[in-house]
C-alpha cells in the first residue's frame, strides 16, 4: 500500500463518495430534501479531495470542510457527509504535529456544531458531545499512527546502521586474518630465500627449488595483500568506526587439516556430524583454506545454536581449479523462529568471506527439508576465468 499511496488514496475517495451517495438515498425518509444534481456535485466535492490527502493534508482539510459547510448550508442532511472530514482530520493528526492537527480538529468540531445548529430536531448536547468526542478520538488514533511510523523508521535507520558495523567489524577481522597470513608467507620467503643463498654454489638443484618455492609463495603472497588492501579501503569508504583487537596474533592460522578437530568438538557438543571429502586432497593457498574453515566453523556454530538434535553432514569436493564446500543438515530439533537466512552477524561474515576470494555462496532452507551453506572457492588467483573439471 505505501508503494502507491495515491492509488490507495483514490481508491478510499470513491469507496467514501459512494457510501455517501447511497446514505444520501434515505435522506427523504429521514425528513430532509433528496439529492439533485447540485447536492451529488458538493457530495463529490467533500469526499474526492481525500485522493489528495497524503500530499497536501492541510489542503485537502480546508477544502473538505468548506465544501463541507456550503453542502450543510444548502439544506441537505449533514449525516451524509460524516467520514470524509472525520479521514481528512486523521490524515492531519497522522502527518502532521500535534500543535497543527489540533486547530483542524476544532474546525471540524465547529462545522458539526454548526451543522447541529441548523437542524430543527437536532439535541446540541448530543451534537456537542459527538463533536468534541469523535474530534478527540481521531486526534488520539493520528498521533499513535503517526509516532508509530516514526519508531519505524527509526527502528529501519538503526537496524541498517547496525548492518553497516556488523559488516566493518567483520572485515576488520577478515583483514586481521590476511595479515597473518601474509606474514606466513614472508617468512617462509625469508627461510626460502636464505636457503637458497646457503646452499647456491654447493647444491643447485635445491636453491632452485627454493627459489621456485619463493616465487608461488610471493605470488600467494602479494594476491593476499591485495585482498587486504580492498577490505581495508572498504572500510575507510564507509567511514567504519575502528575496531578492538580479536584473536591471538601468534595462534596458528586453521585450515582444512584441522576439520577433524572442529568436527569432533561438535559431536562433542551432541550434534552429529558426517565429514566427506571428495576429490585429491591438496594443500591450497592459507588464505583460501581460511576462508573454508571459518564458512564450515560457521555453518556447524548454526546448526548446534538453531537446530540442536539435528544431524549435520561436511562434503569437501576438490576439483581442478575450485573447491566445493557444503554444509547441510537434517532440519530435526530446529526452531523456525531463530533461523535467519537474510542476515545477522555469522552469516554476513560467510557471504563476505566468499566475496573477498572471489567465490560464491548459497545459504538457505532445503527443499527435502533442514538448511544448506555451500561455498565454491577458486583455488588460485587465474581459477575465476578457467573452466571446472572435476577430480574423483
Amino acid at each position: 500500500m505505501w508503494t502507491r499511496p495515491l492509488a490507495v488514496d483514490a481508491l478510499i475517495a470513491v469507496a467514501l463518495t459512494t457510501v455517501a451517495v447511497l446514505l444520501g438515498q434515505e435522506s427523504v425518509k429521514q425528513g430532509w430534501p433528496a439529492l439533485d444534481p447540485k447536492g451529488y456535485a458538493l457530495v463529490a466535492l467533500v469526499n474526492l479531495p481525500v485522493v489528495f490527502r497524503s500530499r497536501a493534508p492541510l489542503a485537502v482539510l480546508l477544502a473538505v470542510h468548506l465544501a463541507c459547510v456550503v453542502y450543510i448550508t444548502a439544506g441537505y442532511w449533514p449525516v451524509v457527509n460524516t467520514f470524509g472530514p472525520m479521514l481528512a482530520v486523521y490524515t492531519v493528526a497522522s502527518l502532521r504535529p500535534l500543535r497543527i492537527a489540533l486547530p483542524g480538529a476544532g474546525l471540524m468540531c465547529a462545522v458539526w456544531i454548526y451543522a447541529g445548529l441548523v437542524s430543527e430536531d437536532s439535541v446540541m448536547a448530543s451534537v456537542v458531545g459527538q463533536a468534541v468526542g469523535f474530534s478527540l478520538v481521531l486526534l488520539r488514533f493520528g498521533y499513535v499512527a503517526r509516532q508509530s511510523t516514526e519508531l519505524a523508521r527509526q527502528l529501519k535507520r538503526e537496524q541498517d546502521e547496525r548492518a553497516r558495523r556488523e559488516v566493518a567489524e567483520e572485515r576488520g577481522r577478515i583483514a586481521r586474518e590476511l595479515h597473518d597470513v601474509v606474514a606466513h608467507h614472508m617468512s617462509v620467503i625469508s627461510v626460502q630465500a636464505g636457503l637458497a643463498t646457503f646452499v647456491f654454489s654447493s647444491d643447485p638443484k635445491t636453491a632452485r627449488a627454493a627459489l621456485g618455492t619463493i616465487a608461488g609463495t610471493s605470488g600467494e603472497a602479494l594476491e593476499e595483500l591485495r585482498r587486504m588492501l580492498r577490505v581495508l579501503r572498504a572500510q575507510d569508504e564507509a567511514s567504519a568506526a575502528g575496531t578492538g583487537g580479536g584473536g591471538e596474533p601468534d595462534a596458528p592460522m586453521p585450515g582444512l587439516a584441522r576439520l577433524d578437530e572442529m568436527v569432533e568438538r561438535v559431536r562433542a557438543g551432541g550434534v552429529p556430524v558426517e565429514l566427506t571429502v571428495v576429490g585429491e586432497e591438496r594443500p591450497l593457498a592459507p588464505g583460501v583454506e581460511l576462508c573454508a574453515y571459518r564458512v564450515v566453523q560457521e555453518a556447524l556454530t548454526n546448526v548446534m545454536k538453531h537446530a540442536p538434535g539435528a544431524g549435520a553432514a561436511v562434503r569437501l569436493h576438490y576439483r581442478r581449479h575450485h573447491l566445493e564446500v557444503a554444509v547441510t543438515d537434517d532440519g530435526k530439533g530446529v526452531n523456525p523462529a531463530r533461523v535467519r537466512t537474510g542476515s545477522g552477524h555469522g552469516l554476513i561474515g560467510m557471504r563476505e568471506r566468499a566475496k573477498l576470494y572471489g567465490g560464491t555462496i548459497s545459504i538457505g532452507p532445503r527443499d527435502e527439508g533442514g538448511f544448506a551453506v555451500r561455498l565454491t572457492l577458486p583455488t588460485s588467483a587465474q581459477s575465476a576465468s578457467q573452466g571446472d573439471d572435476a577430480t574423483g
